[in-house]
């Protein structure tokens, strides 16, 4: 575009006088005119840009010439009079940096220096890789521990300790209403290797666990502050759960923990000055368990109940709305701190990044993915309950056999009153084993894990075909992880349309083919598009038009992304809770 044509696109909203415009006296030397230069300086994020008028063209003047400015009030101005030289100010564009990004308390409590968390999907797809890249480049990631046993996340753990250091890392604590004592096992775990940080998730209402989680080691310091060692970042996306965990922990439970010996009468009386949650992710249409809430009305909602029970409690320690669901393109996280919230969380893409612990053939068929490519199918840990969550649809029958086993569950009482058709179908098509095999497999596994299930299915018919079922839909994310090829129509692949608006920005470059993701490259691209987008809006907002070929928020390769975020002066993390 010729210096002329950038000028004229510039210029669509402030070509006349306005009683309320900056002048000042510049140098004219110090402006550029040069439409290179402007692009160039409207695209560095790490550096403020001073846009002019001067003789009806536009031009600019980078930070280090503002020296140069005199302003000039406006009542000293008489228009009539003025001078050629008189420069006419029409916006300043701040720096945005990718550290200036969401809320800088939230960013020092953890201790890192981007508000961008990757979240936790189950059976370890969110991996000790993908956590360890996280935390190594300056974000936090939490490890999928959910449908894992505890020596699997116990090794985790300690890797993780291992790899990072003093870097920080979560661990997934997920509810499990048919399974309390597996949700007991974890926190004890996650309390003996003084795991700090816990993502919550699918809670439907508080469990004495992760409160126990909340306040092992509860102290009051000697400036009279209550101190709380362990954080929960609780993932919700209904108000009446989520106004629980931003409320302190509730008496009855407070009391119980005493009676066991977990608290003493002075720790109980701490509790009661802080929030089960530290922190609140706002979940809206996500992969995995989801209620499918739109995120444009779901974080202000979040927000604004958090600020009355703050106002409420009057806590000392702020709490914090993170927004996950979604979360994948420039555009959504741009919109999401727009929102106010304080850190973003991403999840569906993550399953595709080469360090995630799914399959190969699994990341190949989320690169193909489209935004209409999702439904909901029932869940295996809630599946009596009727909860659903979302998946993959394209590439796989999962989610039509998943929903014929719940038709089942629901119309009949054991597994001898199906009819002999379908369980012909069952046997041969759905589970490929007989139901003896099923059992025997079914058996030796709680055995393990939770012995109270095999009793129960002795006396409850029905308990015992939800666990055949439930052995279908277990097994079938354990499939899509190993990538196992015979029972590829048997996928469970968590997915949410946000990776069908990941590929659709992806298209055409590198990172559309699978083998090219990075979860670093990946997360930082992301911030860096929004940084763009943000700026091109705040344009728009002081009433300047760029071409459209400007911060096109695409993403670039590793060398180009570091390069274009790099501080000269460098990043310092503090954090005094760590």
């Amino acid at each position: 575009m010729t210096d002329v044509g950038i000028n004229k696109t510039l210029l669509l909203h402030n070509s006349h006088f306005r009683q309320n415009e900056v002048w000042v006296h510049a140098r004219s030397e110090d402006v550029c005119f040069d439409p290179r230069a402007i692009q160039n300086q409207i695209e560095d994020i790490n550096h403020s840009v001073l846009l002019v008028r001067q003789d009806n063209k536009i031009g600019i003047l980078t930070a280090h010439k503002a020296q140069c400015f005199t302003p000039i009030p406006p009542s000293d101005l008489d228009k009539d009079k003025i001078q050629d030289s008189l420069i006419s100010l029409l916006g300043i564009v701040p720096s945005l940096k990718l550290t200036n990004l969401g809320n800088p308390h939230f960013k020092k409590r953890y201790g890192i220096l981007y508000a961008l968390l990757s979240g936790a999907m189950a059976n370890g797809i969110a991996s000790v890789e993908i956590v360890e890249a996280m935390g190594k480049a300056g974000m936090m990631g939490v490890f999928g521990a959910a449908g894992l046993s505890i020596s699997r996340v116990e090794e985790a753990i300690i890797q993780l300790k291992q790899k990072l250091g003093s870097s920080p890392f979560g661990v997934n604590v997920i509810h499990s209403p048919n399974e309390g004592e597996q949700e007991s096992r974890m926190v004890e775990l996650l309390l003996r290797h003084q795991v700090r940080i816990v993502e919550a998730s699918a809670f439907l209402d508080l469990s004495i666990p992760i409160i126990r989680y909340r306040l092992a080691g509860i102290f009051q310091n000697d400036q009279g502050d209550i101190v709380v060692p362990n954080r929960v970042i609780v993932k919700v996306s209904r108000v009446e759960v989520a106004s629980k965990f931003l409320a302190p922990a509730p008496d009855k439970i407070l009391d119980q923990l005493e009676r066991e010996g977990f608290l003493t009468k002075e720790q109980k009386g701490w509790a009661k000055r802080i929030p089960v949650a530290s922190d609140l992710t706002a979940e809206a249409d996500s992969g995995g368990h989801t209620d499918n809430r739109p995120a444009i009305t779901l974080i202000p909602t979040m927000i604004e109940l958090r600020d009355r029970l703050q106002q409420k409690w009057n806590y000392a320690d702020p709490i914090h709305i993170g927004a996950a669901g979604g979360i994948s393109t420039p555009a959504s996280v741009a919109a999401a701190f727009a929102m106010g919230a304080d850190y973003v969380v991403t999840g569906s893409i993550n399953q595709a990044c080469k360090e995630s612990g799914s399959s190969d053939v699994v990341r190949e068929m989320l690169a193909q993915a489209e935004q209409a490519d999702v439904t909901m199918a029932p869940a295996a840990d809630m599946f009596e309950m009727g909860v659903k969550l979302q998946v993959l649809k394209r590439g796989t029958m999962f989610p039509m056999r998943a929903a014929k086993l719940y038709e089942w569950y629901r119309n009949y009482p054991n597994l001898e009153a199906i009819p002999a058709s379908d369980k012909k179908i069952l046997e041969t098509q759905i589970l490929r084993l007989p139901l003896p095999e099923i059992e025997k497999q079914i058996k030796d596994f709680f055995m393990k894990r939770d012995p109270t299930q095999i009793e129960k299915a002795k006396v409850d018919p029905k308990h015992k075909m939800a666990l055949v079922f439930r052995w279908y839909l277990g097994q079938s994310s354990r499939w899509a992880n190993s990538g196992q090829e015979d029972r590829r129509l048997d996928f469970q692949v968590w997915c949410g349309p946000a990776m069908g608006a990941f590929n659709e920005w992806t298209k055409g470059t590198e990172f559309a083919q699978a083998k090219n993701r990075d979860i670093k490259t990946i997360s930082l691209n992301l911030l860096y598009g929004a940084a763009q987008v943000i700026r091109r809006n705040y344009l728009n907002s002081i009433g300047i038009e760029i071409p459209k070929n400007w911060l096109l928020a695409v993403p670039i390769n590793a060398a180009e992304l570091e390069a274009k975020i790099r501080d000269p002066q460098g990043e310092k993390i503090e954090n005094a809770d760590r």
